[in-house]
């Protein structure tokens, strides 16, 4: 397999992570003690630590879920313009860490909207900052243009040309699993229509996240993993995939598995989730899994990241801890762009070994979201 491309690709894109980026507010977590393994509850149904009991002066509710901070930030973007929600998008995830579970789907849908809006003028909707919730507008956008577009195979190409960046590609790759309606066979094919193989990786890493977990409110792109399939091979379909397709697969495979173990309401799956990619160890595939499963712990726990931590610490051996913190580290960058996130990550840990595998953290791709 030669999913290490993929390895050596994402952490030299790291290395571009933030630039063009709109400033962010600095946000400096609440200390919290370390929690036991699979204790304290992740779901949105508790009330998170960062919450307040009652609601705010402006009206806003104690606790924002998904189709409350929805519903603000599109109503906010028919008053004024994408801008203004995107701003009031980022101020909220900044200020309620646990808001990031579901923001960048409201971001994707925000980008939807844009489209239609603008009718189809891309220029026009990617004029606006954009690059919160690891550019989940931007994805969006393309998934849309792409949905509207007459000719896909060849408009994939032009639409984030000249620069092509890693985040419109990456939504490129979302795209195309709405032009292949979710199937996966064609939509690679689209990917590998980009002439170079670190396109066609951050291609698939849309492709694979949207397989894995598509956007909630399309009730055409949910999840369409056969049973019978996922019963003979857990991580299916990863290890038919061609090898530059792999570890995009692998990575985003955990997000399936979180999302149907429920892991809301029973945070044990997090830990458990790191078991399973061991199912993977055959192909060669389980670090890119462990990896993906350390970036979702983060993304859903960013209001408790010593919590976090100690799910990667349950880990087999110490390739597979040091993997999942990898995914930690990738992920909190990918949210916090300023200069210093990492680091500042690194410092909070109190698990001793996963603090040193952050501070050697090399990261992954910034288009992984």
């Amino acid at each position: 397999m030669q999913p290490r491309v993929f390895a050596i690709i994402t952490a030299f894109l790291l290395g571009a992570l933030g630039l063009g980026a709109v400033a962010v507010t600095q946000w400096t977590p609440a200390t919290t003690p370390a929690a036991a393994v699979g204790t304290a509850p992740a779901g949105s149904g508790a009330l998170p630590a960062t919450a307040s009991a009652s609601p705010s002066p402006t009206g806003d509710p104690a606790v924002w879920t998904r189709s409350t901070l929805r519903n603000k930030l599109m109503a906010e973007m028919d008053a004024t313009d994408p801008g203004v929600a995107l701003a009031d998008l980022d101020k909220i995830t900044k200020k309620l860490p646990y808001t990031v579970r579901f923001c960048h789907p409201i971001a994707h849908e925000l980008g939807h909207a844009a489209v239609k809006r603008f009718n189809e003028d891309f220029q026009k909707v990617i004029s606006f900052p954009h690059e919160t919730c690891a550019a989940g507008y931007l994805h969006g956008a393309v998934e849309e243009m792409l949905n509207a577009s007459k000719n896909p195979q060849a408009d994939l190409l032009k639409l984030c040309a000249p620069n092509n960046t890693g985040p419109c590609i990456h939504g490129v790759g979302h795209g195309t699993m709405f032009v292949a309606k979710q199937d996966v066979e064609k939509a690679r094919d689209l990917c590998s229509e980009f002439s170079s193989d670190s396109r066609k990786i951050t291609c698939s890493e849309g492709l694979f996240m949207q397989l894995f977990g598509p956007d909630e409110e399309d009730e055409k792109a949910k999840a369409n993993l056969p049973a019978d399939k996922l019963a003979k091979e857990p991580l299916y379909p990863c290890p038919e995939q061609p090898s530059l397709f792999q570890s995009a697969c692998y990575f985003y495979a955990p997000t399936f598995y979180l999302s149907s173990h429920d892991y809301a309401n029973h945070p044990e799956v997090f830990a458990g989730a790191l078991a399973w990619c061991l199912n993977a160890k055959s192909t060669g595939g389980d670090i890119d899994c462990s990896r993906g499963v350390g970036s979702r712990t983060m993304k859903y726990n960013l209001d408790r990241i010593n919590w976090a931590a100690e799910q990667c610490a349950t880990g087999v051996d110490a390739k597979h801890r040091k993997a999942c913190t990898d995914g930690l580290y990738s992920y909190y960058t990918v949210n916090y762009t300023e200069p210093g996130a990492g680091a500042r990550l690194c410092s909070q840990l109190t698990n001793t070994e996963i603090a040193g595998y952050c501070r050697s953290a090399g990261g992954l791709a910034n288009t992984l979201d």
